[in-house]
């Protein structure tokens, strides 16, 4: 089974990327759905995105935030048939070895919203920071080193899409929040975007395909 949030995430990015690039992405909405609801186990299930996002290459941009949205899923819905404590077994160690190097920071803001959700909270960008990651804490010196130009840049919650765009392009090549910075930004500027808004941000997106598709399951997972 798909989680309903996590099936409103995959067809609002599938129709992002299809307005913002042309590529009928909407068109693969079925055989995704298909996947992510499959009863197969997990390394299955990654084994077979893979193979999807392969048999797409246009597509590929979105591959690992779609990992994430798999993950999340698993979580949500997956975890559910099997044992109480199988996040804790050996095998679920060794799935997570095998898939230290696959998805995004994507996915941690997505259980953010999870909590959010649980919590009855609105997500905001110092909630998401100091609360859910704990930059803060010195134990949690990872968070921070990854999250450091979002930390360095919390003044761009109350700037123009323009702005943001500019810092994110001066982000380091090698950093986790690279591509990220931009929509993750934006959401947190106003969750719940009109037409007008959105079509600003989509105006001065660094990569509009990929910022607007990220913003998408973003924006419909919160809903």
């Amino acid at each position: 089974m798909t989680d309903p949030k996590v099936s409103k995430a995959l067809s609002g990015a599938l129709q992002a990327f299809t307005t913002y690039d042309g590529f009928d992405a909407v068109a693969l909405n079925a055989k995704f759905e298909a996947l992510f609801s499959s009863d197969d186990d997990f390394m299955k299930k990654v084994d077979a995105l893979d193979e999807l996002f392969n048999d797409n290459p246009k597509l590929e941009e979105l591959h690992e935030v779609f990992f994430d949205l798999l993950m999340v899923n698993f979580f949500s819905e997956d975890v559910k048939k099997l044992e109480d404590d199988y996040l804790d077994t050996p095998e679920w160690e060794e799935i997570e070895e095998q898939t230290l190097d696959r998805g995004t920071e994507l996915l941690n803001l997505l259980l953010y919203l999870n909590e959010c959700e649980d919590e009855g909270i609105d997500p905001e960008l110092d909630d998401y920071l100091k609360e859910f990651l704990l930059v803060d804490e010195d134990e949690f010196q990872d968070e921070y080193r990854i999250y450091e130009p979002v930390i360095a840049n919390q003044i761009l919650i109350e700037s123009p899409a323009a702005e943001i765009a500019k810092v994110a392009d001066t982000l380091d090549e090698d950093s986790e929040l690279k591509e990220l910075f931009y929509p993750m930004i934006c959401f947190f500027q106003n969750p719940e975007l009109d037409a007008a808004e959105e079509k600003n941000i989509a105006d001065n997106a660094v990569a509009p395909a990929f910022d607007m598709a990220v913003l998408a399951i973003l924006i419909s997972f919160n809903s």
